[in-house]
């Protein structure tokens, strides 16, 4: 990773931390294609919004960080892929890990610096990271955003070291999966619609099988939020906006496991080789 990239992306944080904390976040720009990276730049004041268009990725932030043991080596490195405003930095903060962010996003990888977060600008289909020097890969809710998710996960585990864990999440390629995921869910208040292009969902199938080739056996499991949990954010969140109160975020739904993986699932795996 070159220093000098990581440090100019840091240098603007304080900055985007005060025009993120103006509020009034602005909404995706029209005339955007689905997928298109700009949106998160437009929506750059919500990330950190627990009731925001981005809730449900803490939620998940949350519980991919479940699955990522504390560092077993002094100088242990967590690559996030796809690491967005650094959303998983306060559930791994505790974890020994030299956290490092890559994202195309440079307004998002400002807001990560600011949460302990190496920042570093890159593609996730070219990182610009050693052979070998991750003892962990995150890569939440980033295959689904990207054409050709195979060379990611050939990049992930190029970077990850033998032994390594390899965590992610994202959305199945199903007819169920495009139903929820965007017919759905981008109906729903405070959901940004098009972010998702459905044609780059990701078949859990596939993904398995791509993984074996680098010698990871990934264990799938789907996840989705806990209905009562959902259920009672839905109705603060509610309550919040219509009394305009402040961001206490309250209790959020927690994710947990689920019978299907046809529309959410989880990954993880150790690269053995």
């Amino acid at each position: 990773m070159r220093d000098d990239q990581a440090g100019k992306v840091a240098e603007s944080a304080p900055s985007a931390a005060r025009a993120g904390a103006a509020g009034g976040g602005p909404r995706p720009r029209r005339g955007l294609s689905r997928n298109d990276p700009r949106q998160y730049d437009d929506l750059a004041d919500e990330w950190w919004d627990p009731d925001g268009a981005f809730a449900m990725l803490h939620w998940l932030a949350r519980a991919r960080a479940e699955l990522i043991p504390p560092a077993r080596r002094p100088g242990a490195v967590l690559a996030d892929l796809g690491c967005g405003a650094g959303l998983l930095a306060p559930w791994v903060a505790d974890r020994g890990y030299r956290h490092v962010g890559v994202d195309l996003v440079r307004s998002a990888l400002v807001q990560a610096a600011t949460h302990g977060v190496r920042p570093v600008q890159a593609d996730v289909a070219a990182v610009p990271l050693a052979d070998g020097s991750a003892d962990v890969v995150a890569a939440g809710e980033i295959l689904e955003h990207v054409p050709g998710w195979p060379r990611v996960v050939a990049e992930a585990a190029r970077i990850l070291r033998p032994g390594g864990l390899l965590v992610l999440d994202t959305l199945n390629a199903t007819a169920l999966s495009r139903l929820v995921a965007v017919r759905l869910a981008e109906r729903l208040p405070g959901v940004p619609r098009g972010i998702h292009d459905p044609r780059l969902f990701v078949d859990a199938r596939a993904l398995v099988r791509e993984c074996g080739r680098f010698g990871i056996t990934l264990r799938v499991r789907g996840v989705r939020p806990a209905a009562r949990g959902l259920v009672r954010w839905l109705v603060r969140r509610a309550v919040r906006r219509a009394a305009r109160t402040g961001d206490d975020p309250g209790d959020a739904p927690r994710i947990v496991p689920t019978w299907s993986a046809a529309v959410l699932y989880q990954g993880w795996g150790v690269k053995e080789r």
